[in-house]
């Protein structure tokens, strides 16, 4: 089915037609929605649910296109019902693990606690998900150039994926120096073009919108209501992972609140389906080196707060002025939430522990982890709570950091001993007589 899709926006509430790939609201400039008609299907939240489940069921040996096997375009008439199957630019993605907490839960004291992995993607980040819509829709748009700015993850699965598309270029802007070098490898290794700006994030959001006002560029920043559209899907993954358990808390990392904002709006979704019948309550998390957000939540939302944001651990979400913060704040109302920010040495650690239960999840990921114990600390997440935690990335997006961590004597560090060549040395090390 097509035409069912539409932009509406979020301040304004007018409407334009997805044929249009508009960024902004023509009459207020305010953010866009994509909003889909899909009580169209005449299915109800049970069929819907049945559909779901034989798709995930399905052996990868029956799918005969790649996209088939996705855990994104499982949920396709949910995503994007006005793109034709055979535009979608799939690796695929999504399909990601949830893991029970066991001992690390425990830990923290959170008995219940889930971690939706989304460092299992194929570019080693949720960004993945929003990515294989967001360039699906541009080709089928006409686009042959697209661009965005990054903290890194988002330039590798940008690359990536448009390296699927012949003839599409990939131009992603880059803080220099403000990245890891394995996040630059990857856009280096898709073809990229890649550029490194005497900035930092905010400023390379500024130009890349400059650019893609300019010439026919399709901007790929969470910004572009169709790419965050498959980020929807992380939640009602998670959900299908638990049999259709709704939990009681989705902590979700906090930089540019995409995936905040598309995490909520397909709650709610799935709520007027009726594919849910419970509401979760959010939590998004920040580090306390760039936490506008979480500054603006302290005041009630009666301002929006930006920064400069400081250096922290967590590059990814080194970000001051939230391009997604009106969303966000939205679906933080909507559904009860909370906002809440950790320091360096609380993320770290939650990054060290978390790695050492052998969740092998980045520092953006541990500032959720460290959240979700904070919260729990606090009374706010009782103990009987079913908690999901959202890992953003893969931990070796960011073995420097792991490095560092051990080797600067961090509260869980474990450096490495340089020893004598001998048998006698390795005993002594070892506690051995």
């Amino acid at each position: 089915m097509t035409g069912l899709s539409s932009f509406r926006c979020v301040a304004c509430g007018m409407s334009f037609a997805l044929a249009e790939t508009r960024l902004a609201c023509s009459s207020c400039g305010g953010l866009l929605d994509v909003v889909s008609n899909l009580r169209a299907f005449g299915r109800t939240g049970a069929a819907w649910r049945d559909l779901f489940d034989r798709r995930r069921a399905a052996s990868p040996s029956e799918a005969t296109r790649p996209f088939e096997t996705s855990g994104v375009w499982r949920f396709r008439e949910h995503v994007l019902p006005d793109l034709p199957e055979d535009g979608i630019v799939s690796k695929p993605e999504g399909a990601t693990r949830l893991y029970a907490g066991g001992a690390l839960g425990e830990e923290l004291s959170l008995s219940r606690l889930f971690v939706k992995h989304e460092g299992e993607n194929p570019t080693l980040s949720f960004k993945d998900r929003g990515m294989t819509v967001g360039v699906s829709w541009a080709r089928a748009s006409g686009f042959k150039t697209v661009a965005c700015a990054s903290t890194g993850d988002t330039s590798a699965a940008l690359a990536a994926y448009a390296a699927e598309v012949p003839g599409m270029r990939a131009v992603v802007l880059l803080p220099q120096g403000k990245i890891t070098d394995e996040q630059l490898g990857q856009a280096l290794a898709s073809g990229a073009t890649t550029l490194g700006l005497d900035t930092d994030f905010d400023g390379c959001m500024r130009l890349v919108a400059e650019l893609t006002a300019a010439r026919p560029v399709f901007l790929l920043n969470s910004k572009n209501p169709v790419r965050i559209e498959g980020q929807k899907t992380i939640a009602w993954e998670a959900i299908q992972d638990l049999g259709w358990r709704v939990p009681d808390w989705i902590v979700v990392p906090v930089g540019n609140a995409g995936n905040l904002s598309a995490i909520g709006k397909g709650l709610r979704e799935w709520l007027d389906l009726g594919v849910i019948g419970k509401k979760p309550r959010l939590a998004g998390i920040q580090a306390s080196a760039a936490d506008p957000f979480f500054q603006s939540y302290r005041r009630g939302f009666t301002e929006r707060v930006t920064c400069v944001a400081g250096d922290t651990a967590a590059s990814a979400i080194r970000i001051g002025a939230p391009v997604s913060h009106p969303k966000a704040e939205r679906e933080i109302r909507f559904f009860e939430g909370v906002v809440e920010s950790v320091t360096e040495a609380e993320l770290l650690d939650a990054f060290a522990l978390a790695n050492r239960h052998g969740l092998a999840i980045c520092p953006n990921s541990a500032v959720a982890l460290a959240g979700a114990a904070k919260l729990r600390q606090a009374g706010v997440i009782r103990e009987a709570d079913l908690v999901v935690v959202v890992a953003t990335a893969h931990a070796l997006k960011f073995s420097g950091t792991m490095s560092a961590y051990h080797r600067g004597g961090g509260r869980l560090a474990n450096p490495p001993r340089l020893l004598p060549a001998t048998l006698d040395a390795i005993l002594a090390a070892l506690g051995e007589p």
